[in-house]
């Protein structure tokens, strides 16, 4: 063969392996529980509130992006809507909690037997430990709304999503990072559930859990997709408040398939700037609908 034949073939094999990525990707990002387009759920309020609300976000470098205004524009969104926005980021609060942001660490903030000093801290905190714009007066007092997020590596959950669900004692979750080999769809829904007997006890406060987002690897797809389902579909369906809501930013992300639909670059599994605007435009109206649905209670 000679060097024109085989720079020809060459050619032809990297276009082929091409085609077959993109059908790989694209087939398991349309297999959607709920089909393959994100829909948006409607809402009944979508009014900013008429008194400025303190807000917190717990977050690591997805979020970070989320509220840049060179990116998802999060935080001065939020602004002109009247929240007055602080967040946690990496080395905050005290032993450093805001490392821990996985779904066996949510345990750990508002369970744990330290988690007092966590949430006093958290309710308290002034601060922007990320670059965003926000309102320029405090309105003072504690913040009222805590949105909490855990990152994409969480979406890597093991098990089978018909795995029993274990009492929070035997739950081996507990303090446990998305890396552990018992971060499982069933443990991951034993912790939030947990979670819930705190957040009975705080009717002053709304917790807006924020779905991890996606990655693009598809292994584990099906379990990410299975629990977040849950999450924003049952998890809820008899607590009897309304001071706990659930943002589906895996299904923005995901455009209702499975894997991320919009990813930074090749091999980067933090969203997009595109992805995180979408999501911005969805949480706006989401906030302010959950915000007055918790305040007519």
């Amino acid at each position: 063969m000679d060097n024109k034949n085989l720079v020809f073939l060459i050619l032809i094999l990297i276009i082929v392996g091409i085609l077959a990525l993109i059908l790989y990707y694209g087939f398991f990002n349309s297999q959607g529980e709920e089909g393959n387009q994100f829909t948006a759920p409607t809402y009944s309020n979508k009014t900013s509130p008429s008194n400025t609300v303190k807000l917190i976000f717990i977050h690591h470098s997805t979020g970070e992006n989320w509220l840049s205004d060179e990116n998802g524009r999060l935080g001065m969104t939020l602004r002109d809507n009247n929240y007055f926005v602080s967040d946690t980021n990496y080395g905050w609060g005290p032993e450093a909690i805001g490392d821990k942001t996985d779904i066996g660490y949510w345990w750990l903030w508002f369970r744990g037997p330290d988690s007092a000093r966590y949430l006093s801290a958290l309710y308290s905190e002034n601060g922007q430990n990320c670059q965003y714009s926000r309102l320029s007066n405090n309105p003072g007092g504690e913040n009222e709304i805590i949105i909490f997020k855990s990152c994409f590596p969480n979406s890597a959950l093991q098990g089978n999503p018909n795995d029993p669900i274990p009492s929070i004692g035997s739950n081996p979750l507990k303090g446990e990072s998305a890396e552990s080999e018992v971060h499982t769809v069933a443990n991951a829904k034993g912790i939030y559930i947990d979670l819930l007997k705190y957040f009975k006890t705080r009717p002053d406060k709304l917790f807006i859990v924020v779905t991890a987002p996606p990655l693009s690897d598809p292994t584990y797809a099906g379990n990410a997709r299975s629990f977040n389902y849950w999450l924003v579909n049952d998890w809820l369906k008899d607590y009897p408040y309304n001071n706990v809501a659930v943002f589906d930013f895996y299904s923005v992300l995901t455009n209702g398939g499975n894997t991320l639909a919009y990813p930074s670059s090749w091999g980067d599994d933090h969203p997009s700037k595109e992805g995180n605007l979408k999501a911005t435009r969805e949480f706006i109206n989401f906030l302010n609908n959950a915000y007055y649905q918790w305040k007519s209670e």
